[in-house]
């Protein structure tokens, strides 16, 4: 049954009732747990295919206004890919990292002029020593605006690259992005040396600078 308390009497229980919620979240581990964190509404997305997913994280993760990285797979057929699967070529998945970023300080169009130096976008299905259409190199714009700011960023590129070779970097609109398993995240912090040692060994930073010169991983 419903009681309907009216004047003090209702505000007097509606009291007691924050008073006792406040007492017991209080006691149950001593403190008031801290607020929620605040939306992230104003954040935008990036979706980027450069080879490695380790290193395209490391790459971007150095960028201002980058909020978090992803690695996952992206550009595939198959379900839920696992890296089994993609590293072997079987679900027609690359290896891509997602974005967040905030626009305030710093605009898709600068993410895709760093992007560009940090890859070698004259080769197909394949990155330095990484071979295989899992490792091919992708914008996967997440809307109309950004595949068309993806689009005139490869236009331009195309007129004034400091090397001779044909820009062949995909440009598409993004189909699911599916995040990798736990271990790929933050690969580069959680195995520094692994990681280092293999980017040296794949020759990524040399091939970069054979490409791009002091423009090679430069922002702004």
């Amino acid at each position: 049954m419903k009681l309907r308390l009216l004047g003090t009497a209702a505000a007097a229980v509606a009291a007691a009732a924050v008073t006792l919620v406040v007492a017991q979240t209080q006691t149950r581990g001593g403190a008031t747990p801290p607020p929620a964190a605040p939306a992230a509404a104003h954040l935008a997305k990036a979706t980027f295919a450069g080879g490695c997913f380790w290193c395209v994280e490391a790459d971007f993760d150095k960028v201002d206004g980058v909020v978090s990285t992803t690695s996952g797979y992206i550009g595939g057929k198959a379900a839920n890919p696992t890296y089994d699967q993609v590293s072997a070529g079987r679900t027609g998945h690359t290896e891509a990292v997602e974005i967040a970023f905030d626009p305030a300080k710093v605009s898709y169009a600068q993410l895709l002029e760093y992007f560009w130096r940090t890859i070698d976008p004259t080769v197909k299905d394949r990155q330095f020593c990484d071979v295989g259409s899992q490792y091919r190199t992708g914008i996967f714009a997440n809307d109309q605006s950004q595949l068309n700011t993806a689009q005139a960023s490869k236009a331009a590129l195309a007129k004034n690259k400091p090397f001779k070779d044909d820009v062949v970097t995909e440009i598409a609109l993004a189909t699911k992005f599916y995040p990798a398993e736990d271990y790929h995240q933050d690969y580069y912090l959680k195995n520094p040396l692994r990681y280092k040692l293999y980017r040296t060994n794949c020759g990524r930073d040399a091939r970069l600078k054979q490409l791009w010169g002091d423009m090679a991983m430069k922002f702004g």
